[in-house]
């Protein structure tokens, strides 16, 4: 009998927890005698979370009419999300996501930082990475390279050359109303090509706002990944970006 005791004891061990009821409100944990009366439930604890249920995109998708304030963990995306009554927003942007005028391709700071692509190639005719109409090749200073290092160059190159180039060409762009796109560093061109499936759209090669020399620059091929270093008078396309 006691061994049946001991079993039975066993099986029924809570977790010990307060709750606080007034006319309005339930507190669980919740500070002070009574929960805010601004919440319908007040949850508070220094050693343990609210976890939403966790389901990946496809199973979201399953959910029958969901209301607006409905909240999950999506696995798919690890960012949470919740229904504002027309379509499943989240705070935290992800790869893929149409956002800013453009194709997310690159995130960092749990989403809350990245780079946009445009979601076409600019059409500008013939896009050499210098103003063909200024023959002396001047060196421009454009030779930053890294997260946001095409926002410098391409700044130094427009303030070196005229107004026909590739760089130009990014800061004349005005997708979705943004007046801050730039012509990619090397470093941000190759963690576009990584994603070129997701955005779509590219074909063969395209610059980069990277300087190499006098009358060179730096530029990647996005059938084969391949980087090359290319006369400026060079006609290769571009993909304007843009930070956030």
């Amino acid at each position: 009998m006691k061994n049946y005791i001991k079993m039975f004891l066993a099986s029924c061990l809570l977790v010990v927890f307060t709750v606080s009821i007034n006319a309005q409100s339930v507190g669980i944990n919740s500070t002070g005698d009574t929960p805010d009366n601004s919440a319908i439930l007040d949850v508070s604890s220094t050693t343990q979370g609210f976890l939403p249920p966790r389901m990946t995109t496809a199973e979201r998708d399953l959910i029958n009419s969901p209301v607006a304030g409905l909240t999950i963990f999506n696995a798919t995306k690890l960012c949470n999300e919740t229904f504002n009554g027309t379509m499943w927003v989240t705070n935290a942007h992800y790869i893929g996501e149409s956002y800013g005028g453009g194709i997310v391709f690159y995130v960092y700071d749990n989403g809350q930082h990245g780079l946009i692509a445009a979601p076409a190639d600019i059409s500008f005719g013939i896009i050499f990475w210098y103003d063909f109409n200024n023959i002396s090749y001047p060196f421009t200073n454009a030779s930053r390279d890294g997260i946001g290092a095409g926002i410098h160059n391409t700044e130094r190159i427009n303030a070196v050359q005229g107004s026909i180039n590739a760089a130009n060409a990014c800061a004349s762009f005005n997708g979705g109303g943004y007046g801050d796109w730039y012509l990619p560093s090397v470093i941000e061109l190759n963690l576009l090509y990584i994603q070129k499936q997701l955005v779509g759209g590219f074909s063969g090669n395209y610059w980069s706002s990277v300087e190499a020399g006098q009358q060179t620059a730096r530029g990647q091929n996005f059938t084969t990944g391949a980087q090359f270093t290319a006369f400026k008078n060079g006609n290769n396309s571009v993909r304007a970006i843009r930070a956030f």
